[in-house]
């Protein structure tokens, strides 16, 4: 409901309204994933996007209006980025390229500022029930992608028709995001890659035994 608002709302601006308030969310969006959301404010995002108080105001007169669509504009990016990716994964080694270019996104800054959803959710989930409902349902997106993946790979025969694809995108996406926050923590990658290469570890498990060798130990024990 809130994303429609926004759409009725950015139907009635200009041309030159629309570039404005595309101009504020870039500038807030990048700030608030370098700096944080509390450490960010509109003084400094209308510094950032050259613009005055009164178009600032007019487009977002309080910051909660602001975040809300930082976290939408974050979301869709992101979103659009896994569809890419996850939208044909269907082996094993397509889920490790996909780990591969996730760390290596986040390499490029030393795994300085984590997942723009993740440090998004650590600073609002508790202070903003709109935007928590929100990111839940991002997140919730992101790991259907990754379900989806899994399950095609159950039917092609990859994985073994007793593993449980929720469960194992809940443990990938759990992995994902300790990784983030452990990566941004020590500004290294390492952590990240770790926890990622135990939850595709895990997923190995279950792979379906290929003719000549011998089949893939149960993760029980059985």
């Amino acid at each position: 409901m809130a994303e429609q608002a926004r759409d009725r709302n950015d139907s009635r601006l200009t041309e030159r309204g629309r570039v404005t308030r595309e101009r504020i969310l870039k500038a807030a969006a990048d700030m608030m994933y370098v700096r944080g959301v509390s450490a960010t404010t509109l003084d400094e995002v209308r510094a950032a996007s050259g613009t005055s108080k009164s178009q600032l105001y007019r487009h977002y007169p309080d910051k909660d209006a602001l975040v809300r669509d930082v976290v939408a504009l974050q979301a869709t990016e992101l979103l659009k980025r896994q569809h890419q990716l996850l939208q044909r994964l269907n082996s094993l080694r397509g889920l490790e390229r996909w780990r591969d270019v996730l760390i290596e996104h986040n390499a490029l800054r030393n795994g300085a500022y984590g997942c723009p959803l993740g440090s998004l959710a650590g600073e609002l989930a508790d202070q903003d029930e709109e935007a928590r409902e929100a990111l839940a349902g991002h997140f919730a997106t992101w790991e259907e992608l990754l379900k989806a993946g899994l399950d095609r790979m159950k039917d092609s025969g990859v994985l073994r028709a007793d593993a449980d694809a929720g469960e194992l995108a809940t443990g990938i996406m759990a992995a994902l995001q300790g990784g983030y926050l452990l990566a941004q923590t020590v500004q290294d990658v390492k952590p990240m890659r770790i926890a990622l290469d135990m939850a595709i570890g895990h997923v190995k498990a279950y792979a379906a035994a290929v003719e000549g060798t011998s089949p893939t130990r149960d993760p029980s024990g059985r």
